[in-house]
């Protein structure tokens, strides 16, 4: 009783910080990642002329830009752009120069190579950038001054533009009248190429190429090929060549039976077959892009066992391509990148287990170096990649490649070895949930199987359980001394079964996630969010194309669900393979085990609730937002929200009685007409409307997150008046939930023994409804998403979770800051005080110690979740969306467990002088006490 007192006390305390300095980068991680990177955008470069080292820029598929640093893999710099994320995204940098130019949707925009910098940008409004190139000569003079961009616009006006290099200002603009659907720009020393597929009769589309002027931007040529028995779509075309001396235009059949190569500026097409050996699934064409390179170029061609490739040259006299010699064929996946030393070109081939250079005027091997496996790469094959090598006296020194590898790492090897990785894969994460680890899951399992046995056979269970556990003691216990040791001297050597660590504190916790291209990995959050394992659902789910996977975790295991498939999949938590499928249930249950199971779901702006238990699919109830508003959202309690007191007590010792429904749902509806939003507290089991507020002036378009927990909810939204006099706002709204608004009281069902949350009992002809405290609080920036802290008892003070996207941040703000029952107007009495409540301020401030992401940027946040961990004092934090982020929190300081600072060893040379003054003073107390026995008085 004394304890859990104790325990209350602590949890009632206001929390000094976040995170601690010393915790900090310990207790936490964070993957600050790009996204998958793209082929045709990645490359190294110096950042400036003169530079001795190079980064490797990209930009991804997500359309992030940014530059790693090919050391160590750490982020360099990085810009995210939000407003096109599943658009064409560009990425080019001129040789020499001190700035990279990137296209996204209408907007062009030249970043500082080494910093990521703003330098300049500019829009085409009303069109979407189709390509961009690097105009690196002008008349076959090289310019080493800013160098122009060239663009190609699609969209609202179609058409080439070129760039001033150091404002982003039009030169000129050639506009296409013509009604052809524009492909490509390309680039030669004397002629820009625009091209663009002229639709024929046939139902192909053939070639047109354009020849420009790069100082006027005039038409000085254009001729069509013909190419419509070939070319059914842009998949057909393989190449159209940029920045080269030989600009190529590469297409293929639909088959992959026949490869036709142009050079850019003439009528002549080269035809070539296809090596016959295997089906050709995919041709890749591999060619340098600078423009004093040799004119040659490599084919590759793979095949469902294997790949292998030709090399092309092209003679500019002649303008005819020949093929040179061809590489040989090989049994295992891999690829090709291109690199280029003075005007020499080389090819470097890249497969799982060995990395080889050639020449492309020679199929000499310059280089051959066998790569060590790394288990993060293990079965996964090379993608693309990009290369840089070490050329001297004829031989491959040194190489290093960039390669995306099949299972979505971002990997480096140097030479023959993996330098480093970046799960760049986890960028695509959609959906996570927490899973217990092995061994928790497997006691968890024999106790449920207990749990439905009599009394005697539970018992008989139990003991050969124990049993079957004494042949672990042996392991056990040799590992004793060097646990006592680490933890005496700070240096824990946790145990690890299947490279999953376990701890006493339940810190090192699962969480699963799975991205929108069907991937499914596990992570240890307790280990800086190691990946445990990385699996393909594609291969678990033949035929399947996933979309939006979600997760549902369950003792060992975790079912996928996807829009794309019937049924589920079953996954084992631990090692990632697949159990069995499932029949899929129409609806997700939203109340615990033991209680009247309910679940609905939102169909056209109307939420409807089924019982789980009635074969019937009518619904029970229904909940249609009046005044045509539209539902954007919902928020529930958690499945698992443990309440440890049932009332608030004040500072006269009497209690309000929380109202603790288990099936409350905060429905969010907007009208985007009278720009107001509405929230609706549900009871999911009956439908019953339990409360309603409303907001005018609020701005509908951007995000309003909510959340719910215990007996209280909350809610954040922006406000911008219709007349725009009004700055914009934001502000967050709390409400506690109580069963009446007078202490001591239970309200309408405080006397019922009995009740149903289908059928609510009525009080006075009303159900019974909840006394509700709401109270405003302005906030300093726009939230994007929030959630609540979790405990194992939830004793510790709940604390609120908030994203931040003005600062990239995630942010703990304490439960008493917010209290809606703060005194407004005047200062707290001292039995308020003795509540913990100050007086009301309008204003909240985010004090920089409420900061749990500290230093990291966080981009791109989707959602984040939370778990309890193995003491109360902490609960786990995960956070997914473009980057990972991870921590733990003590919302009421970690009252539980030992500081890192607690000196052990000060303590134990304590309790041994002790013990020692106790031999030495025992004697000699014993002595005294007879002596005074002999004493004459």
């Amino acid at each position: 009783m004394r304890l859990h007192a104790a325990l209350i006390l602590a949890a009632c305390l206001a929390p000094a910080a976040a995170i601690y300095e010393d915790d900090a980068y310990h207790i936490d991680f964070h993957y600050a990642l790009l996204g998958l990177p793209k082929h045709e955008a990645t490359f190294f470069q110096k950042p400036y002329a003169g530079s001795k080292a190079s980064l490797l820029y990209s930009i991804s598929q997500n359309q992030t830009i940014g530059a790693i640093n090919p050391k160590d893999g750490a982020l360099v710099w990085r810009q995210h752009t939000v407003t096109e994320p599943n658009g064409k995204g560009h990425l080019r940098a001129g040789s020499d120069q001190d700035t990279v130019i990137s296209a996204v949707g209408d907007r062009i925009t030249a970043w500082s190579a080494s910093d990521g910098r703003l330098v300049w940008e500019t829009s085409v409004g009303g069109a979407v950038v189709e390509d961009l190139e690097i105009l690196e000569q002008e008349d076959g003079i090289t310019n080493n001054e800013a160098k122009d961009a060239v663009i190609l616009l699609a969209g609202g006006s179609t058409g080439v533009q070129r760039l001033d290099g150091k404002t982003g200002r039009v030169k000129w603009t050639y506009e296409d009248t013509s009604g052809d659907v524009p492909f490509q720009v390309s680039t030669s020393p004397t002629t820009i190429y625009y091209i663009s597929l002229h639709s024929s009769m046939l139902g192909g589309s053939k070639l047109r190429v354009t020849s420009l002027s790069p100082v006027t931007g005039k038409k000085t040529d254009q001729y069509t090929l013909n190419s419509d028995t070939e070319i059914t779509s842009h998949t057909n075309i393989l190449y159209a060549g940029a920045n080269t001396a030989a600009p190529l235009l590469a297409w293929t059949d639909k088959a992959n039976k026949v490869l036709k190569v142009n050079i850019i500026g003439t009528k002549g097409i080269s035809s070539f077959s296809t090596p016959s050996n295997e089906v050709v699934e995919n041709i890749v064409l591999h060619a340098p892009n600078h423009v004093n390179s040799l004119p040659h170029f490599l084919v590759e061609y793979q095949t469902v066992v294997g790949h292998s490739a030709e090399v092309y040259h092209v003679d500019l006299k002649k303008n005819t391509v020949s093929k040179a010699y061809s590489l040989p064929e090989l049994t295992s996946k891999g690829t090709f990148a291109t690199s280029t030393s003075d005007a020499n070109v080389y090819f470097t081939r890249i497969t799982e287990d060995e990395v080889t250079v050639v020449s492309s005027a020679s199929q000499d091997v310059l280089g051959r170096w066998s790569v060590e496996g790394s288990p993060v790469l293990a079965g996964a094959y090379p993608v693309h990649g990009v290369s840089e090598i070490v050329i001297k006296s004829g031989a491959a020194t040194a190489v290093r490649a960039g390669v995306l590898f099949s299972n979505g790492q971002w990997a480096l090897i140097r030479n023959s070895e993996v330098a480093w990785t970046r799960p760049e894969f986890l960028s695509r994460t959609v959906s996570a949930a927490w899973l217990g680890l092995p061994e928790e899951e497997s006691l968890a399992h024999q106790l449920e199987v207990e749990s439905h046995q009599n009394l005697v056979s539970a018992y008989v269970h139990r003991v050969s359980r124990h049993v079957q556990d004494l042949k672990y003691f042996p392991a056990w216990l040799q590992k004793v001394p060097a646990r006592l040791v680490g933890s005496v001297f700070g240096k824990s050597k946790d145990t690890t079964i299947d490279g999953i660590q376990q701890d006493t504190f339940g810190f090192h916790k699962l969480v699963m996630v799975a991205t929108e291209d069907g991937r499914l990995a596990a992570l240890d959050v307790g280990s800086r969010g190691k990946v445990m394992w990385n699996i393909d659902l594609n291969k678990l789910a033949p035929g399947a194309t996933f979309q939006n996977p979600t997760l549902k975790a369950h003792s060992g295991y975790v079912e996928v669900r996807d829009p794309s498939f019937k049924g589920s999949v079953l996954v084992n938590s631990t090692t990632g393979g697949r159990l069995s499928s499932q029949g899929l249930k129409t609806h997700v249950p939203l109340v615990s085990e033991g209680q009247e199971l309910v679940s609905f779901h939102l169909v056209d702006s109307t939420l409807k609730g089924t019982l789980e238990n009635q074969p019937s699919s009518e619904p029970v109830w229904s909940f249609t937002p009046p005044n045509g508003e539209r539902i954007v959202d919902y928020a529930t309690r958690p499945l698992k929200d443990p309440v440890a007191s049932i009332g608030k007590v004040l500072g006269d010792r009497r209690v309000l009685y929380k109202y603790l429904n288990p099936n409350l749902v905060l429905v969010t509806a907007v009208l985007d007409s009278a720009r107001t939003a509405s929230f609706y507290l549900l009871d999911s089991a009956s439908g019953q409307l339990l409360h309603t507020i409303s907001h005018n002036d609020v701005d509908t378009s951007r995000p309003i997150p909510s959340t719910i927990s215990e007996n209280w909810f909350s809610y954040s939204f922006t406000t911008n008046s219709a007349s725009g006099l009004s700055a914009r706002g934001y502000q967050l709204v709390i409400s506690d939930l109580y069963e009446s608004p007078l202490p001591d009281d239970r309200g309408p069902l405080g006397a019922s023994s009995n009740s149903s949350t289908v059928q609510p009992s009525d009080s006075m002809g009303d159900a019974a409804k909840p006394y509700v405290i709401s109270q405003s609080y302005q906030i300093p920036a726009e939230l994007s998403h929030m959630t609540v802290t979790q405990t194992k008892q939830g004793i510790t003070s709940r604390e609120l979770l908030v994203t931040v996207p003005a600062t990239n941040s995630i942010i703990g703000i304490p439960r008493q800051v917010i209290d809606p029952r703060r005194p407004v107007g005047r200062d707290p009495t001292a039995q308020e005080q003795a509540e913990g409540l100050s007086k009301y301020t309008p204003v909240v401030q985010f004090d920089p110690k409420w900061h749990l992401t500290h230093k990291y940027e966080v981009l791109g946040i989707k959602d984040v979740i939370t778990s309890e961990s193995g003491i109360e004092s902490t609960s786990l934090v995960f956070a997914y969306g473009l980057d990972i982020f991870g921590t733990r929190v003590a919302p009421s300081f970690a009252f539980d467990i030992l500081g890192k600072g607690f000196n052990k060893i000060q303590m134990l040379l304590t309790v041994a002088a002790l013990f020692v003054g106790v031999l030495f003073v025992a004697p000699l107390v014993r002595r005294k006490q007879i002596d005074s026995l002999w004493t004459i008085p």
